[in-house]
């Protein structure tokens, strides 16, 4: 009952955007909208991810009509932070001098595997030169090579960095957590989100608003498919509360995740 009085509130459209490889996690930032794609992009020595058979996924931005808010030409996102691994879920500062993203665990050339001899992912960390060059490409201290970190989002303040991570003490195949930003740009401790929000499932995929709402993608609370794509309030003392499934159409039969939102114009 409670996911189809939440249904109906939208109109999906195709983005303008996507390929026949896979294209997902999509936001806007300062009128351009940025997503992970694995579409080949001509390059000669691009490699496939043998699990999926795919390219391997970089970054990409596209221009959009501040009229229409169509999409158009797409373009590779010409930085250092695309390398020949997986890259994808960029998040930028209000400033736009730091970017905070989700890759393979590879830097300086390097790439990391765990026991099992699998590359995960971390979150790294990049800032703005004044040539506008994306420099001091750094992993952040809480990663591992032994469990997986990704898909940043930033508090409204900036002060907290949200993220999904299946690091010793999640609840399910992958937790929501928290951790402070420190005015030093070092880190406080990651903590769990814990019960309300975490399932034995899969969450994954946070998105935080300036009114404090966090979005995110679950296939443990009810929902119509795969992954759903969820909403929760996060209280002034920072308690997860009133968790709802955002309905039809955004969510299918399907996986939908990476959703985010303009409340401010919705």
């Amino acid at each position: 009952d409670q996911i189809k009085a939440n249904s109906g509130r939208y109109k999906i459209e195709d983005a303008g955007v996507n390929s026949k490889y896979s294209d997902y996690g999509a936001f806007v930032y300062k009128d351009k909208l940025y997503f992970a794609s694995a579409r080949d992009t001509g390059n000669f020595s691009q490699r496939k991810h043998k699990w999926t058979g795919e390219y391997f996924t970089n970054i990409y931005n596209a221009d959009l009509d501040p009229e229409s808010g169509s999409a158009t030409k797409v373009n590779k996102f010409r930085s250092a932070i695309n390398t020949k691994f997986h890259e994808a879920s960029p998040v930028f500062t209000k400033d736009g001098k730091t970017v905070y993203f989700t890759r393979n665990n590879y830097i300086n050339g390097k790439k990391g595997k765990n026991a099992e001899k699998t590359t995960l992912i971390k979150i790294y960390r990049a800032s703005l030169d004044t040539n506008n060059k994306w420099t001091n490409i750094q992993e952040l201290p809480f990663n591992s090579d032994n469990y997986s970190v990704g898909h940043p989002a930033l508090s409204p303040d900036e002060k907290t960095l949200y993220f999904a991570s299946d690091m010793p003490g999640s609840i399910g195949q992958s937790d929501l957590y928290k951790v402070s930003i420190n005015n030093n740009d070092g880190f406080g401790t990651p903590e769990n989100l814990g019960t309300v929000i975490n399932t034995e499932g899969k969450e994954t995929f946070p998105f935080v608003t300036n009114e404090n709402e966090i979005y995110f993608a679950s296939d443990g609370h009810p929902g119509l498919g795969g992954l759903d794509v969820f909403v929760a309030s996060i209280d002034d003392n920072g308690t997860i509360s009133n968790i709802q499934n955002v309905g039809a159409d955004v969510n299918s039969p399907k996986d939908d995740f990476a959703y985010s939102i303009d409340p401010v114009s919705r």
